[in-house]
């Protein structure tokens, strides 16, 4: 999912605080990011499933500063959009929404 040949703007390891430039020495960064790849691939085949190309929308995986993995969903404003309907209609489905 996350390979290259797939233009992603961030395919390898994305650390939250890389902005400010300070990796502290001694935190895994990496366990982190494995986590976090492994969640934003199956993030990204339900988004496949349901119709998004990964071009308009993908989940990225990033760690922060303390090495915790993150994933950060990333995409153009009408996916976005229609990501939410698709989410708001799973949430109203009767069941009183998802716990």
């Amino acid at each position: 999912m996350t390979g290259s040949g797939e233009n992603w703007l961030s395919d390898g390891l994305d650390v939250a605080g890389a902005d400010c430039g300070l990796w502290v020495s001694g935190v895994d960064y990496l366990s982190g990011w494995r986590g976090a790849r492994e969640a934003a691939d199956q993030l990204n085949r339900a988004f496949l499933g349901a119709g998004f190309e990964l071009s308009q929308l993908r989940a990225v995986a990033s760690t922060d500063e303390g090495g915790r993995g993150v994933v950060r969903v990333t995409g153009w404003p009408d996916a976005a959009e229609r990501l939410a309907v698709l989410l708001e209609a799973v949430t109203s489905g009767g069941d009183g929404g998802v716990a």
